[in-house]
């Protein structure tokens, strides 16, 4: 079978198409035909390490944890009623050397979730770490809630920064899906229009506009959530919106020391939570699933150009150029093409 692999990090040259033999499903695994597998940023940098030519937890690795395809066989202990089923993917590659940047793969289980009938093989790659992280970040809150549904953020307010990214396309849709009133800021009238395509009730352009003022305006008491893409860029801007004992919750850094205000964050009980899918607990994890699966069932979660994300494809033979887009912060969701014939 055709897989992409890499045997030492760097650029995204360092990664090969290679002819690898079927794997076999172990104990407690399935075997996944990859239709599709989504980019995101933490596979290009892990790919590139601290520096290149860094020696790997593996010999050889297959990038990418997220994918979506066809259980086409098990292992010992699993129902083979699984067989036949559709599937999205979440962490193939977390502490495993083989992601879903290859035609098959085989992985726990419970790794491959039921893709629900009506959702696109391409939509169910673009889902696990976009959609988990976000789903994290709108329940780590003081106030709750623990898991997401319809009502459980009624009458809560949510600041998405970065509205037209992944994560953030995904927060928007979640927040939403929950009954917030959802606020996001954006850096070009392109990236508006997609953040409202995804739902988003108000837009601010932070490059023309004042988005504290602007902010604010809508929203007389503050910010109850925040989701933060760039929380050194944006730290005052968060605390100058976030209502009293209100949640920051950032998933990504543009710096590595962050200059938090202490007196204004002291003043109003604001808190910093701070959130990496892959280490968050099990159980919030799973009811993270759970929540997304209902979502995808209310055809709450969404990908394309008209639903706010927009969608590019690269063959699996151009993983690199896929990889690159991603570090060159293409807008919208990076898929490489593995098996697209099973969309047929």
């Amino acid at each position: 079978m055709r897989a992409v692999v890499y045997r030492q990090t760097g650029g995204s040259d360092v990664l090969q198409l290679v002819e690898r033999p079927e794997p076999q499903p172990g104990p407690g695994e399935v075997l996944v035909r990859i239709a599709f597998s989504g980019v995101n940023p933490t596979d290009w940098k892990s790919r590139r390490g601290a520096r290149p030519g860094e020696a790997l937890a593996f010999p050889e690795v297959v990038p990418n944890q997220d994918g979506a395809g066809v259980i086409v066989g098990v292992g010992a202990g699993v129902d083979s009623i699984r067989i036949g089923e559709r599937v999205w993917i979440w962490e193939a590659a977390w502490q495993r050397p083989n992601g879903t940047a290859q035609e098959m793969v085989a992985l726990p289980q419970n790794h491959a979730v039921l893709l629900p009938e009506g959702a696109s093989f391409e939509l169910g790659a673009s889902l696990a770490i976009p959609a988990l992280t976000a789903h994290r970040c709108l329940t780590v809150s003081g106030a709750g809630p623990a898991r997401l549904g319809p009502g459980a953020l009624e009458g809560r307010t949510v600041l998405v920064a970065g509205g037209a990214g992944a994560v953030g396309h995904a927060a928007i849709e979640l927040a939403v899906w929950a009954g917030a009133t959802v606020v996001t800021t954006v850096s070009s009238p392109e990236k508006a229009r997609l953040a409202r395509a995804a739902g988003a009730h108000q837009v601010v352009n932070y490059r023309t506009e004042d988005a504290a003022s602007a902010v604010r305006q809508l929203t007389a008491e503050g910010v109850d959530i925040i989701v933060e893409v760039a929380p050194g860029a944006n730290a005052a801007l968060d605390q100058a919106v976030v209502a009293s004992n209100g949640t920051i919750s950032v998933y990504a850094s543009d710096q590595e020391v962050l200059p938090i205000p202490v007196r204004a964050a002291m003043g109003v009980n604001s808190r910093y939570q701070f959130v990496l899918v892959y280490t968050e607990p099990a159980v919030a994890k799973q009811g993270a699933i759970e929540d997304i699966q209902a979502a995808l069932k209310a055809a709450a979660l969404r990908v394309g150009t008209e639903a706010g994300l927009p969608l590019h494809h690269f063959p699996l033979e151009h993983t690199s150029d896929a990889h690159a887009a991603v570090e060159g912060k293409v807008v919208g969701k990076v898929l490489i093409e593995v098996s697209p014939q099973l969309a047929e």
